[in-house]
Formats: structure tokens, C-alpha cells, sequence
């Protein structure tokens, strides 16, 4: 990002944060009153919602069924207009397919599948707006919408990034810094209750 400062000589991030400091967290659960959870969360400027639909019969090939736990069937979007570019597929593309993977592979370890054989668990997340963090948002929103079912999980899974950027260490990127071309990481993190 040829002349943009990314730090301030004080050490202040583009939007005023110091180097350890989180954006600012909104979330509201219960906002889809069709699904039977879903919450709404704001990580900055990213904004992303969930829906979880179930416990429910396993819908379509039978083919699929687990006998000893639920399946968990997650997707990944993002909307046309959550970025400046206008996307013609808001999924189905490889990070669209990645994300997903992710979010499946994250939440077929979170909930307790074993309660539910022959069942179906669906996540559905969409990013609204996004600012860096696009995965963090999704695992944080997608775990409230879990926990608005009610469904079992072993533990709530909270999602934050860290990278570096001109060596010092930052917490919780933006899109200009992820798009700086630094070293980061992004993590998910199971909380003990």
C-alpha cells in the first residue's frame, strides 16, 4: 500500500486504535425471526449475519445420514454489495468454498453432534459489509446464532486475527491492514463456560 501510513509515530492504527486494541463489538441475537436461531454482529466495520436452522430431519439424500451424530452443513456468502467491487456470485467462488470448509470443520467440533444422530445442524452466515476479519465475524456471529437455538455446544468458539505490520505486533485487522501484504494469523479460540 504504496503511501499509506499504516502507523502513526505515536503508534496509532489508520482508524485510531493502538496495536493490542480490539474494533469495537456489536451483537444482537435473535433478529431472523423465521430461523430457529440467528444473530447479527458488527466487528468494525465488518457486519455479519447467521442463521441456524435445527435440529432437524435430514432433508433431500438419505445417503448422508449419520447414524451416531447430526450432520453440520454450513455456508459461506458474502453480499454483492459488501464490498466496494460488486461481485456477480456472492458464493460459490474458492474462498467462498474455503470459508465454508472452515466453518464446518470448526462447528462439527463445537456442537455436541452426538445428541442428534440422524439430524441435520444448518449454519448460514453472510457478510454485509467487509472490513478485514471476515471469518473472525462469521465463527463469533455463527456461535451466538448456535447458542440462540439452544442447541449443545462443548464450548462457545470466539474468532480474532493478529498479524504484524511494519514489526510491531497488532490485534484484530482491518481490511488495509490484511491488504498490506504483512504477516497474519487468524485464530479461533474455544472458551471454557
Amino acid at each position: 500500500m504504496a503511501g499509506l501510513e499504516l502507523l502513526s509515530d505515536q503508534g496509532d492504527r489508520v482508524d485510531g486504535r493502538k496495536d493490542g486494541e480490539l474494533r469495537k463489538i456489536q451483537a444482537r441475537m435473535g433478529v431472523f425471526a423465521q430461523a430457529d436461531g440467528s444473530a447479527y454482529v458488527e466487528q468494525g466495520n465488518t457486519k455479519a449475519l447467521a442463521v441456524v436452522y435445527g435440529p432437524h430431519e435430514i432433508r433431500g439424500s438419505r445417503a448422508k445420514t449419520l447414524h451416531d451424530r447430526a450432520v453440520v452443513n454450513c455456508q459461506y456468502s458474502m453480499a454483492t454489495f459488501s464490498t466496494g467491487e460488486r461481485k456477480r456470485r456472492p458464493h460459490g467462488d474458492r474462498t467462498s468454498t474455503e470459508m465454508t470448509l472452515h466453518l464446518k470443520q470448526t462447528f462439527e467440533a463445537a456442537i455436541l453432534t452426538q445428541l442428534y444422530p440422524r439430524s441435520q445442524v444448518d449454519i448460514y452466515v453472510e457478510i454485509l459489509q467487509a472490513d478485514g476479519g471476515n471469518y473472525c465475524t462469521c465463527v463469533n456471529a455463527a456461535t451466538l446464532a448456535v447458542i440462540d437455538t439452544g442447541i449443545p455446544m462443548r464450548d462457545y468458539v470466539c474468532a480474532s486475527s493478529a498479524g504484524f505490520i511494519e514489526d510491531t505486533p497488532l490485534a484484530d485487522l482491518s481490511y488495509v491492514e490484511e491488504s498490506a501484504g504483512g504477516t497474519s494469523l487468524v485464530f479461533s479460540a474455544v472458551t471454557q463456560v
